[in-house]
């Protein structure tokens, strides 16, 4: 089974980091989050992957042309112009890129993705600068069971404040950011049938509009509900909590050995 990601996007909200680099190559403990997403997956045993590339994509491609010289030690030996790597430290990946245009919508990237799709059952897609602890393998086991054409991986948004603890008017003590109303939203990880890709007119479809709502009408879209840790990338304070989270060894997304 393939994995697509959406990694095409400006990133504005965050530009402090993206101004020089596309948001999935914001780095959180010294690699991109793209690097993490493909680790999720690659833990599922889902190998195979096609990246929608836009915004300053070059710089994920030369990430991967030269991924040995960022993962592994190397000598360079001026005298004799050769370069020695040792201790290379491989992935099994297969990792397509495809440039699917700088202002394509979410929608319009998926369906230029279609012909590295067509051979597939099903696959996965997801967003470029989220991470969670989501079980990929149970998700796809779930949408291969109800035999609809889409599956979206359900979630609590996290809080975004503290919340005061109070007795009348005094207060007693602190919530850490507690999660959001019990409301479930888009959590971005899907399972998709490639027919869910005839629902998408062109490049200024959003994915998250007319193509889920018509799933939706349809009774073709089926909730796998994840109560773990979820977490997007949205902004420099997310970026932080993430950094601060792989820094503390305490990451929920880790999954992997």
């Amino acid at each position: 089974m393939k994995a697509v990601i959406l990694a095409g996007g400006l990133g504005t909200r965050i530009s402090e980091e993206t101004h020089l680099k596309p948001k999935p190559m914001v780095e959180i403990g010294g690699k991109p989050i793209l690097w993490h997403i493909l680790k999720m997956y690659s833990h599922h045993g889902i190998h195979d992957f096609v990246i929608c590339c836009g915004y300053k994509g070059y710089v994920i491609k030369e990430y991967f042309a030269n991924y040995f010289l960022h993962m592994s030690d190397v000598t360079f030996d001026m005298g004799t112009n050769r370069m020695e790597v040792h201790q290379r430290h491989a992935e099994p990946w297969r990792v397509t890129l495809v440039d699917t245009g700088e202002d394509t919508l979410t929608g319009g990237r998926l369906k230029r993705v279609r012909d590295y799709l067509k051979d597939e059952e099903a696959f996965c897609f997801t967003y470029g600068d989220g991470v969670s602890d989501v079980d990929i393998g149970a998700s796809i086991r779930f949408h291969q069971q109800h035999g609809c054409l889409a599956t979206v991986t359900a979630v609590q948004p996290p809080g975004r404040y503290g919340a005061l603890k109070r007795e009348g008017n005094r207060v007693v003590g602190f919530t850490e950011k507690p999660r959001g109303d019990g409301g479930l939203i888009n959590g971005g990880f899907f399972v998709l049938s490639p027919k869910c890709l005839d629902r998408i007119e062109g490049d200024q479809t959003s994915w998250e509009g007319e193509p889920l709502a018509s799933l939706s009408r349809d009774g073709q879209l089926m909730a796998f509900e994840h109560g773990g840790f979820w977490q997007p990338m949205d902004t420099l304070r997310e970026k932080n909590l993430l950094e601060d989270l792989w820094v503390s060894g305490q990451a929920p997304w880790k999954t992997w050995a």
